[in-house]
């Protein structure tokens, strides 16, 4: 039968302890795409809708797509982007229930807004409202998903990414999709049940490419090829959020014997549990990663040295310069340091050549307290550009990019990419497209937590990852909390 379904992708982690909220401008950062030209720009991607369109378009389904809306992780969304983006979807829902069969969304799932502590919690309670109980909904989501019960109990479809780096969006796409056809078909009728425990989030922050969620992984995909268990979605959950149902949980769509699903999602649950106090991630200072580098042979690949503090991918402001600065004092060389981000300083030199020497003052601009205040720099401006690109990388390949107005630094000896937009590095052409090869280099800093691995660490030599001590600190007990339930682990010792 060829179906009609309602798509759209609403995305954003939110760092409630961001004092940058998530305004409409954030979302025009990345780009507000309306049907069509959405499809065309993502249609082919690793993205939720690609693995939508995967199987609608096989089956000549009608494909209603709404919008696809991401902006940089960081403060709760603003109540004038979530009121016009979610009225996309539900004025979309609104126009065509009478034809619609069913619905697939690519959400996060750690969305908080300025009036919400749980965006995609009402989102969905709002389609409920226009489109009834009855009409099936799919919903993709983020493994760093704060899942609320509202979302378990609204969506009946949850598909949960099973990669950090998420590798895996388009399939989990795809996973969901076919899930929706099945329902629609009357094939089967799942439900959504989930576990949690009183954790800010899993000791690892959910890696999946070494330690115990690889195991949890394994389990859950054997588990979805048995009968009536259509997805199993292992949630490390997204701590930097002060909200009541934060943390990791476990999820099970299936149907049938519903008390034997949700043991087994309270088994998984159990391992997150009991083994909260092991730990597998190891950081350095800047001090420690600045003398590494000074002495570091590239002769396998470059010292790659992440700021997980800093990562504007998890909400972190992105103008940390803690780790530039132990570098520039090291006299680190044959280096890169990116992304610096700093309008105000490429706004600066709106008139200065490309070759001039130039004296900046470089970052630290949102909150020097956080971070590291502004760097007194000596540099050279070496390049200038409007900070497009196109990834060629596992995650986001084919995906044009926008640093918004960008300049390359030369500071001593490390090319510094100083770029006006928030986001993390996760693709070599962030640095490519701007004069700088990375794979040639013999130290490589950047901010990320760990996206940049599925790009970075085939070329690397070896990796650190530090804390610089910015907002995204792997050290949560630093954050000052107030919403979320206690005692929780590791707040408490529980």
């Amino acid at each position: 039968m060829a179906f009609n379904i309602l798509t759209a992708e609403f995305s954003h982690e939110s760092n409630t302890f961001s004092i940058r909220p998530a305004g409409l401008a954030a979302f025009e950062m990345r780009g507000i795409l309306l049907g069509e030209a959405a499809i065309a720009a993502r249609g082919e991607a690793n993205t939720p809708l690609a693995g939508f369109l995967d199987i609608a378009r096989p089956q000549g389904w009608r494909v209603i797509h709404a919008v696809s809306a991401h902006a940089a992780p960081s403060g709760p969304v603003t109540t004038e982007a979530y009121e016009y983006l979610a009225g996309l979807i539900v004025g979309a829902a609104q126009a065509h229930r009478g034809v619609l069969h069913g619905v697939a969304l690519g959400l996060h799932g750690a969305m908080v807004t300025e009036t919400s502590e749980d965006g995609e919690g009402e989102l969905l309670d709002r389609l409920r409202a226009v489109l009834g109980r009855s009409l099936p909904i799919a919903i993709t989501i983020d493994p760093h998903a704060n899942v609320t019960g509202r979302m378990a109990e609204l969506a009946d479809i949850i598909v949960s990414y099973k990669t950090y780096p998420h590798v895996d969006m388009r399939d989990c796409g795809r996973q969901s999709a076919d899930i929706l056809r099945q329902t629609m078909a009357g094939e089967i009728a799942p439900v959504t049940i989930r576990a949690t425990r009183p954790m800010l989030e899993e000791v690892n922050g959910g890696r999946t490419d070494i330690g115990p969620m690889i195991a949890r992984l394994a389990v859950a995909c054997a588990r979805e090829q048995e009968p009536d268990v259509f997805a199993v979605s292992v949630n490390g959950g997204f701590g930097n959020a002060d909200i009541s149902e934060v943390g990791p949980t476990v999820l099970v769509t299936g149907q049938g014997d519903m008390a034997r699903h949700q043991a087994f999602a309270e088994m998984i649950m159990d391992d997150i549990w009991n083994r909260r106090r092991e730990p597998i991630n190891s950081y350095v200072s800047t001090t420690e990663a600045a003398a590494e580098a000074t002495t570091f042979d590239a002769g396998a690949g470059p010292l790659v040295i992440a700021d997980y503090a800093d990562n504007p991918g998890g909400g972190g402001y992105g103008d940390g310069t803690n780790l530039l600065a132990a570098l520039i004092a090291a006299d680190v060389r044959e280096a890169c340091f990116g992304p610096m981000v700093d309008p105000q300083t490429i706004g600066e030199l709106a008139g200065v050549a490309p070759g001039e020497r130039v004296d900046v003052r470089l970052g630290g601009k949102t909150d020097p307290a956080v971070g590291g205040g502004p760097l007194a720099l000596a540099a050279i401006l070496l390049r200038r550009s409007e900070g497009s690109y196109v990834g060629d990388g596992p995650m986001i390949g084919g995906l044009r990019g926008e640093w918004g107005p960008t300049v390359v630094l030369g500071v001593g000896g490390i090319e510094v990419l100083v770029v006006s937009f928030p986001q993390q590095m996760l693709d070599l052409q962030q640095f490519r497209a701007f004069g700088i090869e990375p794979a040639a280099k013999r130290v490589v800093a950047l901010k990320s937590m760990q996206h940049f691995r599925a790009a970075f660490e085939p070329v690397a030599g070896k990796v650190l990852v530090c804390d610089s001590g910015a907002l995204c600190t792997p050290d949560l007990a630093k954050l000052s909390y107030v919403k979320v339930r206690r005692p929780i682990f590791p707040l408490d010792n529980i």
